[in-house]
């Protein structure tokens, strides 16, 4: 009542209008105008005329319902007789207030089964996965167990690896983790600490007679078969051979010819024959290279001279390879080599960056591991290949990707950390070793190079390239086959933070 009596008040307070002159009024028109009345009359029988007032319109405040906007009623004649009509007026509202006041809940981005990586960014909600879950999952979410970790320095990397990769699988059933530490902290690898948690002592090696010595030729990887990735016609190698001919391609830098894969390939077998009553040594294989074996005398002089001239260079080659590394490949492999415990590393960290120390040793690691878990069947194993660039760049490459069934039939699950992907030859096995990963965590990246190659390599949605740019410490981007990445914040636990952060050498004193 108020309201109508401002309403008449400020109507009859209003100049009145001038006169105009009298316009014709089309039919049409006229139809729209009795149509618009006979509205506006059962809106008001209704109750729904809320208009502003004369006093809101001078203060230039509104009301949000007062606007006009869109018909909620198509025939007011059936409304009133309850038909499609309101059961209640509604609330007064703005489309801000009711983003905030009805917000939508966004499904979890990934199952509850797995490894816990962290939290998701836009749901808040869990995020769980890792390469052997997603394998053995019903269906599959991967066929490749094959992980890559990528990112920038001190972008949280290292941390998220022995976090995610070295620490949580450790509490599941049947579980185990093998660790290729070729970082350093203080004295030692970095997770040197996380062993000594678990009751076991790392296994180090160095360059002199102090640390652990490893056989190219221990026969615990005796008779394993090996593919050849790049030449589908050409024969398995065994792992001895595959082992030999790659610290041999480390050593002199270039790849074996076919004469130096037949010395090689003939030297093996004639030192495998004899009878020593211990393991066979790269010793033992010295004395057969450059002695020309019986078949090939068949062959003209010039043949038989190149046979005999590959396997001589090869004998110097891997004289010097043993001399250089006095006390690390020059015997049978040391009796603490055992996988004593769910966790194992193996400290390469005192090893020289230069030369072919590294590769060598890590993929004679591989091949032992494999071996191992041959014989000691029913265990999950994550191998962590820290500073994985010897992994996907060289020789050792080759043989990852050549026994990727073996390692699959194993219940082998290899973790590559490394900077960026730019860095790898287009060429080289390791750069399909890389794309064949399904699971990829990707951390911060600032060079536009990398991002890009890693959005392209791994299938990214464009807008993905912003969000790598500006991830922070401890943030990362998780790709699962071909699952919509997640932007994923990593959770550590307080003891988890003791044990697996790398940064105490910039801690106040």
């Amino acid at each position: 009542m108020m309201r109508s009596k401002q309403r008449a008040a400020a109507v009859q307070s209003a100049p009145a209008p001038a006169e105009e002159t009298a316009q014709p009024v089309s039919a049409e028109t006229g139809k729209q105008q009795r149509r618009n009345r006979r509205i506006e009359r059962a809106a008001r029988r209704l109750g729904l005329d809320k208009g502003p007032t004369a006093e809101e319109l001078a203060a230039g405040e509104q009301a949000p319902d007062s606007y006009p906007g869109a018909r909620l009623i198509a025939d007011y004649r059936k409304a009133r007789r309850g038909w499609y009509g309101p059961i209640a007026n509604g609330a007064p509202s703005t489309t801000r207030q009711a983003e905030v006041l009805n917000t939508g809940i966004v499904a979890a981005s990934t199952g509850a089964e797995g490894i816990v990586n962290g939290r998701d960014m836009l749901s808040e909600r869990l995020v769980a996965h890792d390469g052997v879950t997603g394998y053995r999952a019903t269906p599959r979410l991967v066929t490749s167990t094959n992980v890559v970790r990528m990112g920038d320095v001190g972008m949280g990397k290292s941390s998220a690896s022995k976090t995610i990769d070295g620490l949580r699988p450790l509490i599941l059933d049947g579980r185990r983790v093998v660790v290729l530490d070729k970082k350093q902290q203080g004295e030692q690898g970095e997770y040197a600490r996380l062993c000594r948690a678990f009751g076991t002592e790392p296994i180090t090696f160095t360059n002199d007679l102090g640390g652990t010595r490893i056989n190219l030729l221990d026969p615990s990887f005796a008779g394993m078969q090996m593919d050849a990735p790049s030449d589908a016609a050409r024969p398995r190698a065994s792992a001895h051979f595959a082992l030999l001919s790659n610290a041999l391609r480390l050593q002199l830098g270039r790849d074996l010819s076919a004469f130096d894969e037949e010395s090689l390939r003939s030297a093996l077998r004639r030192a495998s024959a004899a009878e020593r009553g211990r393991a066979l040594v790269v010793a033992d294989v010295l004395p057969e290279l450059g002695n020309v074996a019986d078949y090939a005398k068949n062959l003209e002089p010039a043949g038989r001279d190149a046979l005999h001239l590959a396997g001589i260079e090869l004998r110097f080659a891997l004289t010097t390879l043993l001399d250089s590394y006095y006390g690390l490949l020059d015997g049978e492999t040391s009796k603490n080599v055992e996988l004593a415990g769910r966790l194992t590393s193996w400290d390469i960290s005192q090893l020289p960056d230069d030369g072919p120390a590294i590769p060598v040793v890590s993929s004679m690691a591989y091949m032992w591991l494999l071996g191992r878990l041959r014989r000691e069947r029913g265990w999950q194993t994550t191998l962590i290949w820290e500073e994985g660039w010897h992994a996907v760049g060289g020789p050792t490459a080759s043989i990852i990707r050549s026994s990727t069934k073996l390692s699959r039939a194993l219940g082998l699950s290899n973790v590559m950390n490394i900077h960026k992907g730019t860095d790898i030859p287009s060429d080289s096995p390791g750069y399909a070793l890389v794309q064949e990963a399904q699971t990829v965590y990707i951390h911060g990246l600032q060079e536009s190079a990398a991002i890009n190659w890693t959005v392209n390599t791994f299938n990214l949605q464009p807008g993905t390239a912003d969000t790598i740019r500006r991830l922070k410490p401890g943030e990362f981007v998780l790709k699962v086959a071909g699952q919509p990445e997640i932007h994923v914040k990593h959770e550590r636990s307080e003891l988890e933070m003791q044990l697996t952060d790398t940064d105490e050498g910039f801690q106040p004193l």
